[in-house]
């Protein structure tokens, strides 16, 4: 679309009295400066000359295009681009941008093509109303400093996202949608005001000159209110129809136009009936309505920009004399010894160095009580020290921090459409031009039948089917239910998840890492004498050890007086030996313990020249909350299994704590995936549940994968959902946010779809004045968007819709 007038070809600006021109498919164009000229014939360069024909709104011109260049530039650095880049599973890298100057679907597809043409680029997905855009590319063959300046090259500056930036977009966004919906709920009242006194009058046997003094004050309110509140409609609409397509604006748009240019005709010519009223009416409910699902889908990411602003901009940093420098914490690196005060926030992920501390872990953890945390523990950026100070050594910076991961993780999940959006934007499309032609067919009808009363039923059937309400149906609900479960720590990566989640009928465990704790518990002790005395011994052997074995040992042996040993050495893959008192002990297996082995190899010995002291029995620790997700996806009727490529006795004994009957173990890679299959087969839908790294294979095999992570292993590993590792027992409750989340979905679609088929046919006969028509219209999207608030309320288990037949038992 070539901009009117005499401005600038590209940004629409003024022209200096001898432009320079710019070439597009060999015509020249005037532009306003070199930067510009720049632009339009780089644009035309990568073949997307389409962009001036389909923007709908010009860009704003660059300030200063070397600056936008030089500003690109410094994201070569990498102590800066470490803190925005993340670097994916597969080694790719990720970034999140905020591009200034977005200004319709055009800008979109522009930005998109340009990019996608950049060698490396793999992957671009751009928000146009929030201005942002998600790139992936490969390292090898781009950067982000190329990246950033492919964008400055077509007119955009862009900045990778940071926590300073994150609430911009959203403010604009949000203060724009309320200034447009006061103006349109003033009119309104005003409007209704003067229709009322028109209506009264028309009984009353008004004056004739207040009555036209009445329309023309019903118009001097609608006009700001058509050509300023519901400016959104006739842009979306243009966007639509330039793009070939049939949008949910497109109806809304045609309504408000027919019916403020028809009464504006007959305000002039001062007969007939004005609908000032009820176009204004008419906006302010549709805005009304598209402001609530703007705050929902704000409320989605409010968890993930929660976490970004807790990380603080400076932290205090030792200097090799031990004096202390106050730098940004963006110039910490690994390694970096950093202070932080009492009621100061930690500023990188790291390891505590110095004397113990109490910190708060509330909005990461959940945990509501502050945590203490000892010499050597793990402190998470963004935790508060609420007794301290602490001192930290650094070991994850920038993008690579458990924040920066999570807030990846709900960006991601909002970059993506599910399957059900855009099968309702298409039965939406589809909607609209069955509307369209029902209100040709009414104008038609009514011409002969009655033409003083067509266009008022006309504009009825058209207000009154607009599938806004329908339209909604399926972002409302998952916006609603993406943000829900991120506020419980369950990050859904790709948003049809929650669809194959609510159908899950079948739930496959990996065991290890899982169901189960990387840590080991002493469960038993035999003995001939006393098991605290053999205890505290064997304890002595392992103190020095980092073997899990020795490790269980040690925490169990606490509280005990533990002796000092000597000579300890270690054997690989047998045990250890060392003096106590004098005397010679051996601690481990029974082939290295006792030179032969014995039927039970879990068994860890303790033994002494004289023979064996005591026999101690470990035990995987069942994962916090394990037994309690098991019990709820049982209850909620499904069907629970094990599949493992653990030891058989060490499965069974991890089945037989958490009540499961059906396990596998010694299962390799294909044999997991075989079982699978199995299950597919007899019509199970199958939710498997792993560690994300180590299950991938099984993960990418099932309907839908959820994956255990914690801290920073939180964005890289590989699932449709991930679950944060210390809240496995919040399994059972997204999948019921899920179940309830489809019923909404249905409800609503129900509702939008019986709505339309109850009232088209009164409007078309007649028996709905345009009034009503927008009132019932705005107040059936506004019940789409309000149930879909209701997800999220306790509600009780409920069966699964889909049973499988019972599966074969125990294969070990």
């Amino acid at each position: 679309m070539n901009v009117p007038g005499a401005g600038c070809w590209h940004c629409g600006d003024t022209l200096p009295p001898d432009p320079p021109q710019a070439l597009v498919a060999g015509a020249p164009h005037p532009v306003c400066c070199q930067g510009c000229r720049a632009a339009v014939e780089w644009i035309d360069q990568l073949g997307l000359s389409d962009y001036y024909r389909l923007r709908s709104a010009t860009p704003p011109r660059l300030a200063d295009p070397a600056r936008s260049r030089r500003s690109a530039d410094v994201w070569q650095r990498p102590d800066l681009v470490r803190h925005v880049v993340r670097i994916l599973a597969d080694g790719r890298r990720e970034a999140l941008l905020s591009v200034d100057g977005i200004r319709c679907a055009a800008c979109v597809w522009l930005i998109e093509r340009s990019l996608a043409a950049v060698a490396g680029v793999q992957l671009v997905q751009v928000n146009g109303l929030a201005q942002r855009a998600r790139i992936v590319w490969d390292e090898q063959r781009a950067n982000l400093a190329t990246i950033l300046h492919a964008l400055a090259r077509i007119g955009y500056d862009a900045l990778p996202l940071g926590a300073g930036a994150l609430d911009d977009a959203r403010r604009r966004e949000s203060n724009a949608a309320m200034k447009r919906l006061a103006v349109a709920g003033f009119g309104a009242m005003q409007a209704m005001m003067y229709a009322s006194a028109l209506y009264l009058g028309a009984i009353e046997t008004m004056d004739p000159a207040a009555r036209e003094l009445m329309r023309w004050l019903g118009l001097l309110v609608a006009t700001p209110v058509v050509f300023y509140s519901a400016q959104p409609f006739f842009q979306g609409a243009w966007r639509a129809l330039r793009a070939r397509t049939l949008g949910v604006d497109v109806p809304v748009a045609l309504a408000i136009a027919l019916i403020f240019g028809a009464s504006v005709a007959q305000a002039l010519r001062g007969a007939g009936e004005v609908y000032f009223d009820s176009v204004s009416m008419f906006v302010f409910f549709l805005l009304a309505g598209r402001y609530l699902t703007m705050r929902a889908r704000h409320r989605a990411g409010d968890l993930a920009d929660a976490l970004a602003r807790l990380a603080p901009a400076y932290a205090e940093r030792y200097l090799a004399d031990g004096s202390l420098e106050r730098v940004g914490a963006s110039e910490l690196a690994p390694g970096d010894r950093v202070h932080v005060a009492q009621g100061m926030r930690i500023p990188a992920d790291g390891v505590l160095v110095g004397a113990a501390c109490r910190v708060d872990e509330a909005l990461l953890s959940g945990e509501s009580a502050p945590l203490r945390r000892r010499c050597g523990d793990a402190l998470v950026g963004g935790s508060m020290v609420v007794e301290g100070p602490a001192i930290l050594r650094v070991e994850r910076v920038g993008a690579d921090t458990a924040l920066a991961g999570i807030a990846a993780l709900v960006a991601r999940a909002q970059s993506t459409r599910p399957r059900l959006a855009r099968a309702g934007e298409q039965a939406a499309a589809g909607f609209v031009a069955r509307v369209l032609a029902l209100a040709a067919l009414c104008a038609i009808g009514w011409s002969f039948v009655d033409p003083a009363r067509a266009f008022a039923a006309t504009l009825a059937v058209l207000v009154v089917s607009c599938p806004c309400a329908f339209a909604l149906a399926v972002p409302a609900a998952i916006t609603r239910a993406l943000a829900l479960l991120a506020s419980m720590r369950v990050f859904v990566v790709r948003p049809d998840a929650v669809e194959q989640l609510a159908r899950a009928s079948h739930a496959v465990f990996d065991k290890t890492g899982t169901l189960t704790d990387t840590r080991l518990e002493l469960i038993a002790i035999d003995a001939a004498g006393d098991r605290d005395q053999a205890l505290a011994l064997a304890a002595a052997l392992a103190r020095g050890s980092r073997h899990p074995v020795a490790q269980a040992l040690v925490r169990a042996a606490a509280g005990l007086a533990v002796r000092h040993a000597d000579s300890i050495r270690s054997v690989d893959g047998g045990g250890l030996a060392g003096v106590v008192g004098k005397r010679s002990y051996r601690l481990g297996s029974p082939a290295f313990v006792l030179a032969a082995g014995q039927a039970d190899d879990d068994a860890v010995i303790l033994a002494d020249d004289s023979g064996v002291i005591a026999i101690f029995r470990l035990s995987e620790r069942l994962r916090s909350g394990a037994s309690e997700a098991v019990d709820a996806l049982r209850a909620g009727g499904i069907e629970v299994e094990i599949v493992s490529g653990d030891a058989a006795s060490k499965v069974a004994a991890a089945a037989r704590r958490l009540g499961i009957t059906q396990w596998r173990a010694r299962q390799s890679a294909s044999a997991k995936l075989e079982r699978l299959h199995e299950l597919h087969a007899g019509g199970a839908q199958v939710l498997v549940v792993g560690d994300g790294v180590n299950d991938a294979p099984l993960l990418a095999g099932a309907d839908v994968s959820v994956a255990l992570a914690s801290g920073a292993e939180l964005a890289r590993a590989s699932g449709d959902v991930i679950l944060d590792a210390d809240c496995l027992n919040t399994l059972p409750e997204a999948r019921l946010i899920a179940r309830q989340t489809m019923a909404v979905l249905r409800q609503n679609q129900r509702w939008a779809l019986t709505y339309n088929l109850t009232v088209v046919p009164f409007a078309a006969l007649g028996l709905v004045p345009p009034w009503l028509a927008a009132l019932g219209m705005s107040v059936s999207s506004l019940a789409v968007v309000l149930n879909a608030l209701r997800i999220g309320r306790r509600t009780a288990p409920q069966p699964a819709g889909v049973l499988t037949a019972a599966e074969p038992g125990q294969v070990a």
